[in-house]
C-alpha cells in the first residue's frame, strides 16, 4: 500500500517487513520503525533501514521495544510468588522505569539504538554466563 507513514509498528509476525516493504516505507517518509514482535523485519529490510539512517533515524529492534511485555510478565510472576497485588499505577511505574533503563542502555553505546540494543543484550547474556560459572 502506497501510504505515507512517519512511524511503523510491525507487531504481528516474523518477516512482515521485507526489503521491498522497507524501501517503500522509507520512500513514503518513514522516520522510525519500532518492532513489537520477534523479528518482524527480515534481514534485508533491516539493512535498508540501516542504509537509510539519515532519513529514518529511529530503528528499535524487538529485543528492546518489545521488552515491556516480557517485563510485565516478570512482574506478574513476582506478584504471584509473593502473593501480592500491586495497583495498576505501581505496575506502570515499574514498567516505565524498566523501559527507561533499556533505552538508557541502548543510548549509552554511542552508536545507533539498534547497536545499543544488541550490545546491551550481549552483555546481559555474558553476565549471566559468568554468574552461572560457565565462563570466567
Amino acid at each position: 500500500v502506497d501510504v505515507e507513514y512517519e512511524f511503523a509498528y510491525p507487531c504481528a509476525t516474523q518477516n512482515e517487513v521485507t526489503k521491498a516493504g522497507a524501501e517503500r516505507l522509507i520512500k513514503n517518509g518513514l522516520k522510525g520503525l519500532f518492532e513489537g514482535a520477534n523479528l518482524p523485519t527480515n534481514a534485508e529490510g533491516q539493512q535498508v533501514l540501516r542504509d537509510n539512517a539519515d532519513s529514518c533515524p529511529l530503528y528499535i529492534p524487538g529485543k528492546a521495544s518489545n521488552a515491556g511485555g516480557v517485563g510485565v510478565s516478570g512482574l506478574e510472576m513476582a506478584q504471584n510468588a509473593m502473593r501480592l497485588q500491586w495497583k495498576p499505577e505501581e505496575v506502570d511505574g515499574k514498567l516505565k522505569e524498566m523501559m527507561a533503563g533499556i533505552y538508557s542502555q541502548m543510548e549509552s553505546s554511542g552508536d545507533t539504538l539498534e547497536k545499543g540494543a544488541n550490545r546491551a543484550g550481549f552483555l546481559k547474556v555474558a553476565q549471566a554466563m559468568k554468574e552461572l560459572g560457565w565462563v570466567s
